[in-house]
């Protein structure tokens, strides 16, 4: 039985032990398949890792709960709650704990968010983060005096630096794989990687630095469609030699080309702001929509998306905004962004025309319901958020479904586009990075670029080309920067950044 009064050094021991067993399983996985165990060398790193784990949390419990008192109670309920959180997502899809999936949480709306719901979730929640909290509310605490206090964090610190400094010839295999083993820490995972997020985020307030002023060269009406997709990986768009016929319309289009290339991330945000920037870069410079309606360029922005930077522009048009023009099902589907493309681009009075299109296709886990079920081309499919309770068929056979939606919605647009006879017209379609479909046990995308599997960087790049227009370079491997300079290019716009090395037209 657990007594109801301890010391705390006890309790923070205790906690420290409950915090091992409950929340570490998926960090010491981790670390059993990346070193020889059976080696001496292995079983060091090992059994070093499990005394410094337990050391350094019983540490830093013992430092909040002397200091904060009640407050670190309520601090540890909520540690417990989102480590229950944290591990469920790291399981089920195999992701990590890093800055880049914090801004993926803090980025993301109610309706997809609600779709991770389970009841495994709620199970998770209840056995790892209730009930455990029940008993840290309940829990009476003796605290030591401030004597006592320094003399055990003195001998914990000198005892940690002991450890540390012992195991100096494994500091190099803790370095190397630092990223994902600081991603499966609970709870300072999240704690540290949330303060660092709202740091860059801050920078990223920064005032928008503009770009030189561009100029329009001639009067030519002319259009580009960039539609940014979701989480669209080329290898399963038979375009680019996939067995499976998942793009039925696209294949039998004249004037379409598809390129090898590579996201420079692989979570949305930072996806998409790749695709808008001239150069990459981490200040906050002048956007592509931003940039062109500065310069007298139309602009129309149509999402049913999230997650792109600061746009200053005139027609931002999200899902709420086209439902009232839109008709038929297909507005309940990403078929909704074409609402009136036509129409808007033959009613503009400026003789060049930027469209973007955001996308949400190809988004899990929830893959089954983003389609309309006319497009539910291969069967059986998963339809649990769950995505590693599906078999790797039924997972296969959801995604590939959205990809051949992608393919009608793309095939529209071109349809679309031909009707302007005016216009000298591109679509482009880049996604902003790809997805994991249970290969090596992950999920779904947002794994650190630099031990990201291809499957989550190797993207469509796919161009179609009006009749009359331009025509392309023999491109080998594009990247999403490779947009920006491409649509000065199309529409003729000169400006003192333009990279012809980085545009695909002639």
């Amino acid at each position: 039985m657990l007594k109801n009064d301890l010391k705390l050094t006890h309790f923070v021991v205790l906690m420290s032990v409950f915090n091992f067993v409950f929340f570490h399983f998926p960090f010491y996985t981790f670390v059993f398949k990346n070193v020889e165990y059976s080696s001496l060398h292995g079983i060091s790193i090992i059994v070093s890792l499990i005394i410094l784990m337990l050391v350094v949390n019983a540490f830093l419990f013992y430092i909040l709960f002397f200091l904060l008192r009640k407050v670190g109670k309520v601090l540890l309920v909520l540690f417990f709650m989102i480590n229950a959180l944290s591990v469920y997502f790291i399981n089920t899809y195999g992701v990590i704990i890093d800055e880049t999936m914090i801004s993926n949480v803090f980025n993301t709306n109610y309706e997809e968010s609600s779709s991770f719901f389970s009841f495994k979730l709620v199970l998770y929640v209840v056995l790892l983060g209730i009930l455990p909290s029940i008993y840290i509310v309940k829990v009476t605490i003796i605290n030591p005096h401030w004597k006592s206090f320094l003399k055990t964090i003195s001998l914990t610190l000198l005892f940690i630096a002991v450890v540390a400094f012992a195991n100096a010839s494994n500091w190099l295999w803790i370095d190397k794989n630092s990223k994902t083993l600081g991603g499966l820490a609970m709870p300072w995972s999240y704690s540290a990687n949330t303060w660092l997020y709202y740091f860059h985020k801050h920078k990223q307030n920064e005032k928008e630095i503009l770009l030189p002023k561009a100029t329009i060269k001639d009067t030519q009406k002319a259009v580009v469609v960039l539609v940014i997709g979701e989480s669209a990986r080329s290898q399963n768009f038979s375009l680019y030699g996939y067995e499976k016929n998942t793009n039925p319309l696209l294949s039998k289009i004249p004037n379409l080309y598809h390129f090898n290339a590579t996201s420079c991330a692989t979570y949305t945000t930072a996806g998409v702001k790749g695709i808008l920037q001239h150069t990459p870069t981490d200040d906050l410079y002048e956007i592509l929509p931003n940039y062109l309606y500065r310069n007298d360029v139309e602009v129309i922005w149509n999402t049913s998306n999230w997650g792109e930077p600061p746009l200053h522009i005139e027609r931002y048009q999200n899902r709420d905004a086209l439902l009232p023009n839109c008709k038929g099902d297909g507005c309940n589907y990403d078929e909704i962004l074409l609402t009136n493309l036509k129409k808007q681009i033959a009613a503009s009075k400026k003789n060049k025309i930027l469209i973007v299109l955001h996308t949400s296709t190809s988004h899990g886990p929830t893959y089954s319901k983003k389609y309309p079920t006319e497009f539910e081309t291969f069967k059986p499919v998963c339809n649990s958020v769950e995505l590693g309770n599906c078999t790797h068929t039924e997972l296969i056979n959801a995604y590939d479904n959205t990809i051949v939606y992608t393919d009608y919605i793309l095939s529209k647009v071109i349809a679309n586009l031909k009707q302007l006879k005016d216009f000298q017209s591109t679509m482009i379609f880049v996604s902003d990075h790809g997805e994991s479909l249970g290969e090596k046990n992950l999920y779904m995308h947002g794994i650190p670029l630099s031990i990201a599997p291809k499957e989550q960087y190797e993207i469509p790049f796919i161009v179609w080309l009006s009749n009359g227009s331009q025509q392309l370079k023999p491109n080998q491997t594009l990247t999403q920067y490779h947009v920006f300079h491409s649509v000065l290019h199309f529409l003729h716009i000169q400006s003192p950044i333009y990279d012809e090395q980085m545009n695909i037209f002639k």
